[in-house]
């Protein structure tokens, strides 16, 4: 079952930030069977980033866990805070993944 990890970056340290944003997504890219959707959070203007969210295909809260403190934003000391959220697909890749008045999918 997936788990929504929801990040507010540090935005004391963006210029940290963009130099250590190639080894991000290389950690994501390296981890692409796992990661469902996984984008930045960004200020109404489009153009401040504010954090990251990840949506990922993990068992356990600490996995989620484990796999947010592997991310070079955590070991760099970029995150300021993050949530870990057990989610259900509904909806995914377009499409209705769970059937009508079940609560399964």
């Amino acid at each position: 079952m997936p788990y929504l990890i929801d990040t507010t970056m540090d935005l004391a340290k963006a210029a940290e930030r963009a130099q250590v944003r190639p080894q991000h997504l290389a950690y994501l890219t390296s981890n692409a069977s796992l990661v469902l959707a996984a984008g930045a959070k960004l200020e109404d203007d489009g153009l401040v980033g504010s954090g990251s969210f990840y949506l990922v295909e993990l068992e356990t809260r600490a996995a989620a866990e484990a796999f947010l403190a592997d991310d070079p934003y955590a070991q760099f000391g970029l995150i300021a805070s993050a949530t870990f959220t057990r989610v259900r697909k509904g909806f995914f890749d377009h499409r209705q993944v769970l059937a009508a008045g079940t609560g399964t999918p």
